[in-house]
């Protein structure tokens, strides 16, 4: 080959060997500097903690059992994902923290929580340790008294974060995202994107 076209091919091939990988389709978090530590019980009274997920890709959701609507259509969304992923669900971890540990028992969580899906964790702990998950992921979450027969609410963030298979906190997804984007995300992350 001569020299010439040795430069014309080599010129050719440039733009595919800097291509820039496809944009995340949830909102990209590499090298946040929170969400870096959860430990607290499962709904099995276990100790967990995101290291003990590791391999997997890890959705951390916060939320409560009597959430009137944000919760239980997230846990719902998730649940889909979960299912559109077939076999590549056993890679996936979904931990569902309360921000409401006072009604939120652990008997709670184990019967709220794998309803939505059987291998969703519902995690706990006591008023200290939810203040100190929520402030290491900047969740927010207020108690609001209301009428009636629950008697408070809790307003609180609802998106969900998820962690690629090296424990990274990788992205923030919003309570309305399209099942088929966290699908896809899901799958990047556990190719090593």
């Amino acid at each position: 080959m001569n020299r010439r076209r040795f430069l014309q091919l080599s010129i050719a091939l440039l733009p595919a060997c800097n291509r820039t990988p496809a944009a995340f389709r949830n909102t990209d978090l590499t090298g946040a500097t929170f969400g870096r530590s959860l430990s607290l019980d499962d709904h099995q009274g276990r100790p967990r903690s995101l290291e003990d997920f590791r391999g997997k890709a890890v959705i951390v959701f916060f939320g409560y059992t009597a959430c009137p609507d944000i919760c239980p259509t997230m846990l719902t969304r998730l649940a889909e994902a979960m299912k559109a992923l077939g076999d590549d669900a056993s890679k996936v971890q979904v931990l569902f923290v309360t921000v409401d540990p006072g009604r939120d028992s652990a008997e709670r969580l184990k019967e709220f929580v794998p309803w939505f899906y059987p291998s969703f964790l519902g995690l706990r702990g006591d008023a200290e340790q939810t203040r100190a998950a929520t402030e290491e992921f900047r969740v927010f979450a207020a108690r609001r008294s209301v009428a009636g027969e629950l008697g408070y609410v809790i307003d609180h963030s609802s998106g969900a974060y998820i962690f690629d298979p090296a424990g990274r906190l990788r992205l923030y997804v919003k309570d309305t995202a399209a099942v088929y984007d966290i699908v896809a995300d899901l799958r990047r992350l556990l190719r090593g994107g």
